[in-house]
């Protein structure tokens, strides 16, 4: 293979880090690589007095933009140009068995063509682990206290709404929930099911019934809270004032 598409910006990007000696060497193994077919030979000494490169400056390349495999070092990329090309000629030939096309569209080669025409991009990002972009998502264990299908249900919900679940989103709830004297599970559960995106007490305290404020109140005071204070007797309206009935002397 003796023609591959060069993309300055991407190669730019991708050997900013690379010294004068380093870039050079770069661009030689990479012509190696294309002109051969094949991977970069494992004797250093060997690259080095090919392409005319100190051997220690080839080891630091091969180390930093190639990854070693047994029968020598790889170029993920060059590999798949390469197989491109392959792909593209043996097409090309394939055309040319049948008798060709009947028009020739742009792009394609012709049969004084010597070299199949093919649009590829070229990516010079380095393949090894330590340049691969690192992946910053992060994933929420289920809780404690609420069951696997209703955590599932819940990032279910949350995604289908373009909503993140993270840490502090589930902090949030159990706050709101612990308001309301509920347990994660049963908000997680009530916001499924209308359909919120989160979970306020408030939402839910104004529906709660007698007993369940009470049930609210005790959990309240179990989590160190402040409890409502209770009315005196004589200030309690409920309470019935009966008149004295006046009595006969007799």
């Amino acid at each position: 293979m003796h023609y591959y598409q060069f993309n300055i910006g991407d190669y730019k990007a991708a050997t900013a880090h690379l010294t004068n000696e380093e870039d050079l060497a770069y661009r030689r193994l990479l012509d190696m690589y294309y002109d051969s077919e094949s991977k970069i030979p494992l004797d250093t000494q060997w690259v080095a007095r090919r392409i005319r490169v100190e051997a220690s400056v080839i080891r630091d390349v091969l180390n930093d933009m190639f990854v070693k495999h047994d029968d020598g070092w790889f170029h993920a990329r060059c590999q798949e140009v390469i197989e491109a090309y392959h792909a593209m000629a043996e097409k090309n030939r394939a055309n040319g068995r049948m008798g060709g096309r009947k028009k020739n569209p742009v792009g394609n080669p012709v049969d004084t063509d010597s070299q199949p025409i093919a649009k590829l991009t070229i990516n010079y990002k380095p393949e090894t682990i330590n340049h691969k972009p690192k992946n910053t998502a992060t994933t929420v264990a289920t809780p404690e206290g609420v069951s696997e299908s209703v955590w599932q249900e819940f990032v279910s919900h949350r995604k289908a709404k373009k909503a993140k679940v993270t840490q502090l989103v589930i902090d949030g709830i159990v706050k709101e929930a612990d308001k309301a004297g509920w347990t994660l599970e049963d908000a997680l559960k009530e916001t499924i099911v209308r359909n919120w995106q989160s979970f306020k007490a408030d939402w839910v305290l104004e529906k709660q019934t007698a007993s369940q404020k009470a049930q609210s109140n005790m959990h309240q005071l179990t989590r160190g809270q402040t409890a409502p204070v209770a009315k005196p007797f004589w200030a309690n309206t409920d309470i019935l004032e009966v008149e004295n009935e006046p009595r006969l002397l007799r």
